[in-house]
């Protein structure tokens, strides 16, 4: 493992944490060569993820330092590399957490590169030419094609941004589940969404889009005029009112958990019918509490979920384009990238911080 290799010869500048502060600072540094598999991207927006505060202060014990985050990026494509069919100068484009796979397996071969033993990520992991990876807080990125999506016309390019992990984290379960489809006339699946963040609001939209019938579960009375006025929900639970609870057992198809707080998983199963699944795409750090009892009396599934292939990914850009659905965002300039992220650890924003990189240069 190396920080660059020789054929890494452009010069970057970008915004990296040094150390467990977390504290972001601008960082020059190296890009290799455009390969024959490989796409410039001029970088113009770049999402704020929950995982890039994992990463910048080290919880989970796996940052290289100097980390440059971020893994929603969109932009402007300005090279290409031979091998490169797909894409062309000047497309829109998108980046978002996957950087490398084997290619080989058989999840890669499926189309689910992102369940690949080898899977590596667009900042902090180490690529096929044993560098490490640097992610979108920065000017610009090379990234192999096999990696990169197209950005539908329609889409603005900043709310556009954090569609390359949190829309695709949603969007993957309800897929699985066979809840793409509009059912037509009539009543669509009865779905619930815990939580109502930054991956609860875009599993909303995707649930009105699709024709559901949608419920939003949350700890937080303030959620529900949202729920329902901004985001179209049908119908909300508080789940910390036992009779509210109690009144909507055994109502619900299909729920998607996005809380990555710790919490018991034994009331929410309670709310799904028989034969009901629950999909897990929050990640809390400690074990979450799941009973047998709401299990085993309802015949009921838990599953996990994260982000999606490439080709899944295309689709699910494909179809935002097609209903027109975006996230909801707050822009922040460069140097506002520190407070953001002390905001967003306080879950302060609706729905999700993107960094204007391509405006003008900002210090720290």
């Amino acid at each position: 493992m190396a920080q660059t290799t020789s054929n890494h010869t452009q010069n970057v500048s970008g915004w990296a944490a040094h150390d467990s502060s977390g504290k972001i600072t601008p960082y020059n540094f190296k890009r290799r060569e455009n390969g024959i598999n490989d796409v410039t991207i001029k970088i113009l927006y770049c999402g704020i993820c929950h995982t890039d505060i994992h990463h910048v202060k080290n919880d989970w014990g796996i940052t290289m330092y100097p980390v440059v985050p971020g893994h929603e990026i969109t932009g402007i494509i300005t090279k290409v590399g031979g091998n490169v069919t797909n894409l062309k100068v000047g497309d829109r484009a998108g980046v978002g957490c996957l950087a490398a796979s084997c290619l080989n397996c058989e999840y890669c071969k499926e189309g689910e590169e992102n369940y690949c033993d080898q899977l590596q990520f667009t900042y902090n992991g180490i690529f096929w030419d044993g560098s490490i990876t640097y992610g979108g807080y920065s000017e610009f990125i090379v990234a192999d094609y096999r990696y990169v999506v197209r950005v539908p016309e329609n889409l603005a390019m900043d709310a556009a941004a954090p569609l390359l992990c949190a829309g695709i984290t949603v969007y993957s379960p309800l897929k699985d589940n066979n809840l793409l489809d509009s059912p037509g006339p009539g009543p669509g699946k009865r779905i619930g969404i815990v939580g109502l963040g930054g991956l609860g609001h875009i599993a909303v939209k995707f649930g009105k889009a699709f024709g559901h019938h949608v419920t939003v579960i949350s700890t937080s009375p303030s959620k529900e005029k949202e729920a329902r006025d901004r985001l179209g929900a049908d119908d909300f639970i508080l789940s910390t009112n036992a009779d509210q609870m109690q009144l909507k057992r055994r109502t619900l198809d299909f729920i998607l958990d996005t809380v990555s707080a710790q919490h018991s998983l034994g009331p929410t199963l309670d709310l799904l019918k028989v034969k009901g699944t629950l999909v897990i795409v929050g990640a809390p750090e400690k074990p979450m509490d799941l009973p047998s009892f709401p299990l085993i009396f309802g015949k009921r599934a838990v599953k996990g979920s994260i982000i999606g292939g490439i080709k899944e990914t295309q689709d699910m850009m494909d179809v935002c384009g097609k209903y027109n659905i975006t996230c909801d965002i707050e822009v922040v300039n460069i140097s506002q990238i520190n407070e953001a992220l002390d905001r967003l650890g306080k879950n302060d924003v609706k729905y999700r911080f993107v960094i204007d990189v391509a405006g003008k240069p900002s210090g720290l």
